[in-house]
């Protein structure tokens, strides 16, 4: 049994940022929910859309970011942590789409949330060979900003268009496919 306790725990830790009809989140504030999982997000209907509250932070390896930067261009915010495992999937994904729309414009920001150490996201970055900037916000502060989307499961995907409003939400894994439809989706608008 003493054996088998470690084990058990362990699958129970790295269960916790998967997705599906029986995923079970935590917030800060201690409150238990369950998460199902939308693999194809939602694309929010033009005229239903909402504009994104402002936010800022340090991002990973030096410099601050604002929502301000993003003005104009269709924005594509990641909510990741190098302990997801999903993240790992999607991110080096994320990278592919981003090189091939960055010229036009569209931006991908990630903002790393619930990390112990930004070593640990930095070093992420690096395996996969991630060039688009991320803000480190291990308290999860920008994902507050958006309390009216389900921004606090990891990983989640916001895209803004070029309004600033919020077009589609992800709070699972998005495939590349499904990313590159809405992005051609986004940047055809008007």
């Amino acid at each position: 049994m003493r054996r088998l306790l470690p084990a058990v725990l362990a699958a129970a830790l790295l269960t916790g940022c998967s997705t599906g009809s029986d995923a079970v989140e935590v917030n800060n504030g201690g409150e238990f929910r369950f998460v199902a999982g939308t693999p194809r997000g939602e694309v929010i209907p033009e005229s239903e859309r909402a504009s994104a509250p402002e936010f800022s932070g340090s991002l990973l390896g030096g410099g601050q970011f604002s929502s301000e930067q993003l003005a104009g261009d269709v924005a594509v915010l990641n909510f990741w942590g190098s302990w997801c495992g999903p993240c790992r999937v999607e991110t080096p994904e994320f990278q592919e789409v981003y090189a091939d729309v960055r010229d036009e414009g569209v931006q991908f920001l990630g903002l790393n949330v619930k990390e112990t150490s930004d070593q640990f996201a930095l070093a992420f970055i690096d395996r996969f060979g991630i060039e688009f900037p991320s803000i480190y916000d291990p308290r999860g502060e920008v994902a507050l900003a958006f309390r009216d989307y389900p921004a606090t499961a990891v990983p989640s995907t916001i895209l803004l268009d070029r309004e600033g409003r919020v077009a589609a939400v992800y709070t699972a894994e998005v495939s590349q496919e499904d990313l590159r439809s809405t992005l051609d989706l986004l940047t055809a608008e008007g």
